[in-house]
């Protein structure tokens, strides 16, 4: 099928690495030019260069933290000056989760709550407000938000309010911004293999005296396809949500976990 995306453009927060840089490689791949965004210029430069040399697309990398206004006016500007257009945006940028055990009720302070929230549904929020102006002028636009499956889950509790107030913003935003051909969705990830996941299997297999293969085998059953979701996976799925043909989608939640057992979502 043809996406019909050769020719637009994308900003990817969080673009640098993991799932973020997964999803900027579909796109590109897809004929899309795109701006990844992250805070480390050095990880930044070297992630355009191989993207670029791999899809033949102009890559522009933006150093910029989504916590702050200033620096997110300056990455939409930036983008909009090398592009001239801005037809997609991919929130992606957000504390990592997963990869220690969530803080609880006692350890959660509120720097600790407002900083999560800051990066993720206020920064979310933030791009969204930004680039909309360029959306509405033309007419046409997606936005794709990254939240996770912890919205539908109890343990963690930062993790389960973040992620449901980005559904929350989402749906409050298509419903603004649909009549001008904008279109705002979320992705719910679930356990994605990006490259931090050799690091964290073998943290865990070293402690629990077993081999890495078991740890993944044990990490699999979590969901109903029993393998790890890739973030090749989480990408594909978010390049149709950007593309003119996913038009009928919108204030809407896609799960992309590979199923979660025993739960009915209707």
């Amino acid at each position: 099928m043809d996406l019909e995306l050769a020719g637009k453009t994308a900003i990817v927060t969080g673009g640098s690495r993991g799932i973020g840089k997964a999803i900027a490689r579909q796109l590109a791949q897809e004929g899309v030019d795109v701006a990844i965004a992250a805070r480390n210029g050095e990880t930044l430069e070297a992630t355009a260069r191989e993207l670029a040399e791999e899809t033949g697309r102009r890559v522009v990398p933006i150093v910029a933290d989504t916590s702050s206004d200033e620096s997110v006016r300056r990455m939409v500007q930036q983008a909009a000056d090398a592009f001239g257009h801005l037809d997609v945006l991919v929130n992606c940028a957000a504390r990592p989760g997963g990869q220690a055990a969530p803080p609880r009720l006692a350890e959660i302070t509120d720097d600790l709550f407002f900083d999560d929230m800051n990066t993720k549904v206020m920064g979310y929020l933030r791009c969204a407000r930004e680039i909309a102006p360029h959306m509405i002028e033309q007419g046409w636009g997606r936005i794709i938000s990254l939240s996770g499956l912890a919205a539908r889950s109890t343990g963690a509790i930062i993790g389960s309010m973040r992620n449901v107030a980005v559904v929350a913003m989402t749906k409050n935003l298509a419903d603004e911004l649909g009549p001008h051909g904008i279109n705002v969705t979320v992705v719910h990830p679930g356990l994605t293999r990006t490259e931090k996941t050799a690091d964290v299997v073998a943290e865990r297999a070293r402690r629990q005296g077993v081999a890495p293969d078991e740890v993944e085998r044990t990490m699999a059953k979590g969901n109903s396809v029993r393998r790890l979701i890739d973030a090749r996976d989480i990408a594909y799925v978010v390049a149709f949500l950007a593309s003119p043909r996913a038009v009928a989608i919108n204030g809407d939640v896609i799960a992309a976990g590979g199923g979660t057992p025993r739960a009915i979502y209707y």
